[in-house]
């Protein structure tokens, strides 16, 4: 049963229409109702096929307005980048005494890893269970590199990775509920760009094939591709 909240939010919507990214954004904003500040996540659908190498859809970019969350940053790094990344903000950083407390205690507390380039040996071992989560390091995304501080100065100010899941949608989050219309639509149109840009040369037909923006507990609205290349 959905709650009344929810069933008043769709009344606001037209089923079938394709909105204009600021009817969009502007649409999203007046149907989150929930009590708390709602993320605003972007789901595009991609005319892709993410079994095939040459045609994934992977990388990183930083929201002007950063994502409205603050994200705990673990770094594996030696020498003096351990200090360095503390400095730059960093909650957690270190060497295999952290893989160690992964591996044997279960422990999770951070949204973002990043990994000095010869710390790949101690994070190898993390595959299997950093991987599914999503929080594996790699280059692509900026966060396997030399510069450790930088890499997390970019987290913190609300950098964001996006990648394809195995059904060809990425998924991300664009800002909360209170940043109101013009805000979200500078982060939308970073990420989007971003995921254009991104097009693998293998990518064959159209690319963009759905695009639908929704809170937390708002319903999806669609919408107009042809309107985002």
């Amino acid at each position: 049963m959905m709650g009344k909240k929810y069933t008043d939010s769709v009344k606001l919507i037209e089923k079938n229409r394709l909105y204009d990214p600021s009817e969009a954004l502007s649409l999203v904003c007046q149907t989150s109702k929930a009590k708390f500040d709602e993320t605003i996540e972007v789901h595009v659908r991609l005319g892709v096929d993410s079994r095939h190498a040459d045609q994934q859809v992977r990388g990183a970019v930083v929201l002007p307005n950063g994502t409205g969350k603050t994200l705990k940053v673990l770094v594996f790094a030696k020498g003096d980048n351990v200090q360095k990344a503390l400095d730059a903000g960093a909650d957690y950083a270190g060497g295999p005494e952290y893989a160690e407390k992964i591996q044997q205690e279960n422990w999770f507390d951070f949204d973002v890893v990043i990994a000095s380039p010869d710390m790949m040996g101690v994070i190898g071992r993390l595959g299997k269970v950093l991987g599914p989560k999503g929080l594996m390091p790699s280059p692509k995304a900026g966060t396997v590199t030399p510069d450790v501080a930088k890499a997390v100065t970019e987290a913190k100010a609300g950098k964001i990775e996006y990648r394809l899941d195995k059904t060809n949608i990425i998924h991300c989050p664009i800002g909360k509920a209170s940043f109101g219309e013009a805000k979200l639509q500078e982060n939308f149109d970073t990420l989007l760009g971003a995921i254009i840009k991104a097009k693998p040369a293998a990518a064959k037909g159209q690319y963009i094939k759905s695009c639908v923006v929704a809170s937390t507990m708002g319903p999806g609205i669609k919408i107009n591709q042809s309107k985002l290349s």
